[in-house]
């Protein structure tokens, strides 16, 4: 039986994609209420296609403009920018003290998060847009290099390196003992964690770009060949698949019985995790791209405006439009939501 590492994480924070690294989606977070004015709102000078990370009051961004950069909550202010060489697609995620993220230039860089300053870096052959996840004192991202990578989390050394079918946008889910991740090939592989040896792969019917999330031994993903899929962790046996009306780039997120995913035919989907049932689906905007969060009771979207969905039903509880267009996830922190958008701003709503 696969182990799934339980979240621990204080409300307030929320330090890598989808709030944790069992993609729960930031699931009990308080976000009932539309947000009905901005607390702050700052421009970061470049287009912004990754996600926020938030941990003590510090939130961490990057930008197309190769730029990392920590903004302190309670004013608004600049704490440190590290420049990288390239275009930085990539959603950090935190590692202790230290801030990771992927680059254009084919790396994986470490910077301190009080000072910016880098600590190590990694480097694969080509761009790096996955967000880089840890699990016990290690380092695993994927990149366009069709290779996915496991380094040491205190030094970047390498610790091994495995070769796929095609190249890697998907954000690997690290159990105990494997790893899961999507591919361009349009597979969806299983690695042991220590060695990086390829355990199963499982084809679908295109690429993929959704990242994985693991809920009591089914992982979830979806394809561009329009499908949602559950498949068994140890086996890799398709237990069930639902198809939308396009290709899936968004990931699922869980809750209870349900995972919830995005389509570009512009729906959220309620899927039952066990049988793949549709409890609902509910109409976003043209294209639904970005992952679903979950707050209490509701489940909110990315879609030309935040959307929020009763969990229950599917009925619109808020929604909260933006000048600039917004492709990434929201943090929810109770009291605040975070968004960056494509314009270059980021805000605070409450």
């Amino acid at each position: 039986m696969t182990e799934i590492a339980k979240p621990s994480i204080p409300e307030s924070d929320w330090p890598t994609l989808l709030h944790d690294n069992s993609r729960t989606g930031g699931q009990g977070v308080r976000a009932a209420h539309a947000p009905d004015r901005a607390r702050w709102q700052i421009r970061v000078g470049s287009s912004i296609r990754s996600a926020p990370i938030l941990r003590n009051g510090m939130l961490y961004v990057t930008s197309l403009a190769g730029i990392s950069q920590a903004i302190d909550v309670a004013n608004a202010r600049t704490k440190w920018k590290f420049q990288a060489a390239d275009q930085v697609h990539s959603t950090p995620s935190l590692c202790g003290n230290r801030v990771l993220f992927g680059c254009d230039d084919g790396k994986v860089y470490a910077v301190d998060g009080d000072s910016g300053t880098k600590v190590w870096e990694a480097s694969s052959a080509a761009e790096v847009w996955t967000s880089p996840v840890v699990r016990n004192g290690v380092v695993f991202f994927g990149s366009a290099d069709a290779h996915m990578y496991a380094v040491e989390a205190k030094t970047g050394r390498a610790r091994w390196t495995q070769e796929l079918g095609g190249r890697i946008y998907s954000t690997a889910f690290a159990a105990e003992k494997q790893l899961y991740v999507g591919c361009g090939d349009g597979k969806v592989y299983s690695l042991d964690i220590s060695s990086g040896k390829i355990l199963w792969s499982t084809p679908t019917g295109n690429g993929i770009d959704s990242s994985p999330a693991v809920v009591a031994n089914i992982l979830l993903i979806g394809s561009e060949d329009f499908f949602v899929y559950a498949m068994d962790v140890n086996s890799g046996v398709v237990r069930w698949k639902y198809e939308t009306g396009l290709g899936i780039a968004s990931s699922p997120a869980a809750s209870g019985d349900l995972a919830f995913i995005g389509s570009k035919d512009g729906y959220l989907y309620a899927l039952e995790i066990q049988t793949g049932r549709l409890r609902w689906k509910a109409q976003a905007g043209d294209v639904v791209t970005a992952p679903p969060v979950i707050g209490d009771g509701v489940v909110c979207i990315q879609a030309g405006g935040t959307f929020a969905f009763d969990i229950a039903t599917g009925n619109v509880v808020w929604k909260a439009g933006l000048a600039g267009a917004v492709q990434s996830v929201p943090v929810l922190t109770g009291d605040v939501i975070y968004l960056a958008s494509n314009d270059g701003e980021v805000y605070a709503l409450e």
